[in-house]
């Protein structure tokens, strides 16, 4: 399945305490958690470029499945991970301590990101 395309941020769950566990600013959480993103996905074979635009930030990762990438987190921190496939549908990394599934089931985008007992979930509808 291709996942390819742009989504729009329908709802989420456990914002503020999950950016509050990876440290960033109250007053940057206060700012993020009404504004809704864009996320935009080009996938080309095992080759993949993700744009997130929240507000005036965009937050640009490329990667290619199996080979070590360097990603930039929320809190603007880069770090060196490998994304792996799972199945036809799932994208998984560990970046420095968090778990990070990109799902996509029709023109659902699934994102839950993991940090120790907390998850952030994002759920994205196809535009």
């Amino acid at each position: 399945m291709s996942f390819t395309g742009k989504y729009e941020l329908q709802s989420q769950e456990n914002f503020e305490p999950f950016m509050k566990a990876l440290g960033l600013p109250e007053e940057q959480i206060e700012k993020g958690k009404d504004l809704k993103s864009i996320s935009e996905i080009v996938q080309d074979g095992n080759k993949f470029k993700f744009t997130v635009t929240t507000g005036s930030k965009v937050l640009q990762n490329e990667f290619t499945i199996g080979e070590e990438t360097e990603m930039e987190m929320l809190t603007g921190q880069k770090v060196k991970t490998i994304v792996h496939l799972e199945g036809n549908n799932k994208l998984v990394a560990e970046l420095k301590g968090l778990k990070s599934v990109t799902e996509i089931n029709g023109d659902t985008l699934t994102s839950t990101l993991t940090k120790g007992d907390i998850s952030y979930k994002r759920i994205s509808k196809r535009l």
